[in-house]
């Protein structure tokens, strides 16, 4: 066999034996950009929120229209922008990944989106400090972290502390059924629903965060 030859053969090999990812169809549900199809991941690293989750999400938040609102461990930005579709005023995200700030502001271009959103690398243990430095108060806060790292609990504590969550806003959590949500001081959680395998929790600010 001639050297072009076992190099295709090494080609192909390698091809079968290291599966590609794909990223499921993404689209915006509602609002100003519906229908506009959002840049997907190609790595596992990026787990995005499903259409049906962000479907469930907003049907059960309602009119979010002018509000401001945070995406943590945003990912692709499916769920800030969808926001941003249905009115919000303002989309702040943070993600630490290069990959997924690349792609949060591909969409938001996408959206056409970028005057009313910031995007940020960095881990959300620092970025939510800052935030607070700032005197930001949201009124909704996105938290999807990725699955069974026990990041759920210190994030939601965080909030609290650093009090960038604005009188009875709302917290969304989308997280493993593995993963409980234990009694957090300021927050009131107000229900779950499940979803597969991916829990959506509700939580809403208490008279102790003004």
């Amino acid at each position: 066999m001639g050297l072009s030859h076992r190099n295709t053969a090494c080609t192909s090999l390698a091809l079968f034996l290291i599966p590609c990812y794909t990223s499921p169809t993404m689209r915006v549900i509602a609002g100003e950009s519906k229908g506009r199809r959002l840049a997907g991941p190609k790595t596992i690293k990026i787990r995005p929120a499903l259409d049906a989750v962000r479907e469930a999400i907003f049907n059960i938040l309602g009119n979010i229209r002018d509000t401001s609102v945070l995406d943590l461990f945003a990912g692709t930005g499916s769920v800030g922008i969808e926001a941003l579709s249905r009115g919000a005023q303002k989309a702040i995200f943070i993600d630490h990944l290069q990959s997924a700030v690349f792609l949060i502001r591909k969409n938001l271009a996408l959206c056409h989106f970028e005057n009313r959103a910031e995007v940020h690398k960095k881990g959300v243990s620092k970025a939510l400090p800052l935030l607070s430095r700032r005197g930001l108060r949201f009124d909704l806060i996105f938290v999807d972290p990725p699955y069974d790292q026990d990041l759920v609990g210190p994030t939601l504590d965080q909030i609290s502390r650093e009090k960038i969550l604005a009188h009875e806003g709302w917290i969304v959590v989308e997280h493993s059924p593995r993963e409980s949500i234990n009694e957090i001081e300021g927050l009131c959680r107000l229900q779950s629903r499940q979803y597969g395998q991916t829990y959506i929790t509700f939580l809403q600010g208490s008279t102790l965060i003004i």
